[in-house]
Parts: C-alpha cells; structure tokens; sequence
C-alpha cells in the first residue's frame, strides 16, 4: 500500500475522529454550558449545531422547560391566632441563568429544589403568621400566593431560577383540631336551630291568637247583625200584624185561629186533646152558621 494513502486516509480518519468529539447539538428544550478545564466558557440556550474543543472542553446540558416542586406532604404553620393549619402547596419553576445556577448550586437540582422549598416556606410562615384562619382560607388566599410568588422569584433570581407560580392547593385544620371544631360549630348551629323554633313557635301562637281573636269579633260582629236583623224584622212584622187587626180585628183572629189549626193538625198522627167547648174550636164551631154569626156581627 502506498504510504501517502495511508497517512492521508489516518489524516482523514483523525479528522473524522476529531469533528465527531467536537460537534454538539442543544435541543431547543435545553441549555448547553462548555466548560474548559472545570471553568464555563460559553453558555448557549439557541437550539442547533455547534462545536467545542475535542479532549479540551466538555458539555452539561440543564432544563429550559418548567418544573414543578410539588412537596408530598402538607406542611404545618401557625397563624395570627395562634392555630395550627396544614397547608400543600407546590411551585413553578424553571432556569433563566444557567451559568449562575450551576456556580450557585452545581447544577444540582435536589439542592435547587430544597433552596427554594426553604425560601417558599419560611415565607409562608411568615404570611400565615399575619392573618387568621380565614384569611388564610379563603379571605386573603390570592394575595398570599401573589406574595409569595414575588418574593420567592426575587430569592431564587440568586440562583439562576425563576419562579412562575406559588400555589396553595389546600389549607385545612389538622384532625385534632378539626374535630372540636367541628363539634363547636354542630353545637352553634343546634343553638340557632333551637332559637329559631323558639321564634317560629311564639309567632304561630301569637298568629292563633290573632286569628281566634278576629274570629270572636267576627262572629259576635254577625251574631250582632243577625239580631238586630231579626229585630227589625219582628218589628216590622209586628207592625204589619198590628195594622191588620186594626183594620179588621174578626177577620184577623180568624187567620190566626186558622193558621193554629194548620200548624197543629200538620200531620195525620197528631193527636190533641182539648175541650170542645174551648175557645180553641170558636170557628169550628160556628161553621155552617155563617149566617148567625154574619147576622150577630152584624148587629
């Protein structure tokens, strides 16, 4: 073999060799650090091809994309009123400096993660211990979280981190605590109940005294009328029957005889026993007689 070719071809071989150890690519997910020698000497957070120093310099790649910090469990903290609460809560963030996040931390991301759960919480601590229970809860919950989010992002700006979002997922009462409150708000809510039984009794009473009340007025108000009604009536009547005998006493006591007859032989089973000689039977009498009675009224 000709020793030109093959110093040529071990010359193209070392090149081949030294393109493939110096040529990198970032992926547009990534940050690219180069480092010469343990110290950084490019930072490179574009997507594409780029190269190095082959057995000089090296590449650590670190996230650009979001992460979550989410702690497992709740964490305790005491508020203004000196009650403990369970809150779980967990953080957005990501790299904006990669060069200073690795110098600060090593690029390690357990010793990024607890850096920030210890500013988030100590910050928490310190928010939770200005508002009660229910500012906490529901009241303040949103300034809290703003809060928090601006000043975790201004501690984690340090270390090259952003923070995008500190979230409350829950704030509760620890079980201990929860059952008395439980229990004191169900005695709270019987005493209420129990009042307002007391409250609709007395006003269903007082409605049926006011209704038995209107109804005796009412009814003495008709009995009242009726009678006076009844009154009038008699009067009236007593009037008309007076006016009748005046005009014509024989022929009045005659109707009144007749209208006793009726009322007293109204039905076939009465029986009255009376003396024929009474003057109950005046006109009975004297019927078939007209013409005497007629002839003895006449004179």
């Amino acid at each position: 073999m000709n020793p030109k070719l093959s110093i040529a071809a071990a010359v193209i071989a070392a090149a081949l060799v030294a393109l493939a150890m110096s040529a990198f690519t970032v992926d547009q997910r990534q940050f690219a650090l180069v480092f010469q020698l343990g110290e950084v000497k490019r930072t490179i957070a574009e997507p594409g091809l780029n190269f190095k120093l082959p057995l000089v310099q090296n590449v650590r790649y670190f996230e650009k994309r979001i992460s979550t910090l989410d702690n497992p469990e709740p964490e305790r903290f005491i508020t203004s009123e000196k009650k403990n609460v369970l809150v779980d809560s967990y953080i957005k963030w990501r790299i904006v400096d990669p060069k200073l996040y690795y110098i600060s931390v090593g690029g390690d991301e357990a010793r990024a993660r607890t850096r920030l759960n210890q500013t988030v919480n100590a910050g928490l601590r310190e928010e939770f211990g200005k508002r009660t229970v229910h500012d906490v809860v529901s009241g303040e919950r949103d300034q809290i979280m703003e809060s928090m989010r601006v000043r975790a992002d201004a501690d984690a700006r340090k270390i090259g981190v952003q923070i995008i979002d500190v979230r409350l997922k829950r704030v509760e009462l620890p079980g201990e605590v929860s059952e008395a409150v439980y229990r004191r708000m169900e005695a709270e809510r019987k005493r209420v109940a129990n009042e307002l039984r007391s409250l609709g009794a007395a006003e269903a009473e007082k409605v049926r005294a006011d209704a038995d009340r209107q109804r005796e007025v009412i009814v003495a108000e008709a009995y009242r009328d009726a009678q006076k009604t009844k009154g009038e009536g008699d009067a009236k009547a007593a009037a008309t029957y007076a006016q009748a005998f005046g005009q014509n006493p024989e022929f009045y006591s005659f109707y009144r005889s007749l209208e006793a007859y009726r009322q007293s032989f109204k039905n076939k089973t009465d029986v009255l026993v009376v003396d024929p000689s009474s003057e109950f039977f005046k006109y009975m009498r004297n019927v078939g007689r007209g013409g005497e009675a007629g002839g003895s009224k006449h004179k």
